[in-house]
């Protein structure tokens, strides 16, 4: 039991280090500051292609794809070129011509100018709708627009915390499935559901704003990760029932509830679905 503990906590050191790691690589990089949301499209395009190139961050097209769907919601021409132009190429994701020729009809509608001899080649393709397909296949346009700027205010801000954003896109879906006005009938609000206690104690002074919520959760998530020593089951054990409960139980508290919560989080923070794209 011991010594299964013991490994576990080396692998969330290895973890923590990984991360810590990726998140001052994306320090020296990011360019875009204060909320996430605010981001201009063309901001939100250069953060992509240093995501597809692995600029000054590791490579991940998944996250790329975020941005750039985002990016062409707002009708940024470019983005939508880069969407058909990964889509032609299939690199990190499945290779689709009627996919990538709907984005470049798409950039060339937006006031971009794909080149003649690509889109001749193109032109018996068959018309398909626009889609944001990421490399499991889901599609991210089925997401309201208004979840997928959540999804990636996450990605901005978790690294700020050393979180994995991939952990912090699951907590929130537990806590509220991304609905930023939830209520608990424990006086919890928001996107990571924050008692005024834990509210105040991280200085958000107000829980329904989505920014402010986010930002305390992964401050509280942060405090209890480095509380319990990396320990990922101890530190969302924490955050379901509170540090005191682990600290008293000396593990996860046996409640069905904390034990629940603990362990659908870890299965999809480990196995993404449809919507865990980052």
């Amino acid at each position: 039991m011991q010594q299964a503990m013991h490994k576990r906590k080396i692998r969330a050191r290895l973890r923590g280090l990984l991360i810590a790691v990726l998140s001052l690589l994306w320090g020296l990089s990011a360019t875009v500051q204060g909320a996430p949301t605010s981001a201009m499209p063309a901001e939100l395009t250069e953060q992509a292609l240093r995501y597809l190139h692995g600029e000054g961050v590791g490579p991940d097209v998944d996250r790329a794809v975020v941005y750039l769907c985002s990016a062409a919601r707002k009708g940024h021409g470019p983005a939508a070129f880069e969407l058909g132009w990964l889509y032609l190429q299939g690199r990190g994701v499945s290779r689709d011509e009627d996919l990538a020729a709907a984005w470049l009809r798409e950039s060339a509608r937006l006031g971009e100018k794909p080149p003649a001899r690509l889109m001749k080649s193109l032109k018996s393709r068959k018309k398909t709708s626009l889609a944001c397909v990421a490399s499991n296949g889901a599609d991210l346009r089925k997401l309201s627009a208004r979840r997928a700027e959540f999804m990636l205010a996450i990605n901005e801000l978790a690294p700020k915390y050393d979180l994995d954003p991939a952990l912090v896109l699951e907590v929130v879906r537990m806590e509220s499935n991304f609905d930023p006005r939830a209520r608990s009938h424990k006086g919890a609000l928001g996107l990571m559901q924050l008692i005024p206690s834990t509210a105040r104690r991280f200085g958000v002074e107000d829980p329904l704003d989505p920014i402010q919520n986010l930002r305390g959760g992964m401050a509280y998530l942060r405090w209890l990760v480095k509380r319990f020593d990396g320990d990922l089951e101890l530190a969302l054990a924490g955050y379901n029932a509170g540090e005191a409960a682990v600290e008293r139980h000396g593990g996860i508290p046996p409640y069905a509830e904390t034990q629940a919560y603990v362990g659908r989080i870890l299965k999809r923070y480990g196995k993404p679905d449809a919507d865990g794209l980052i």
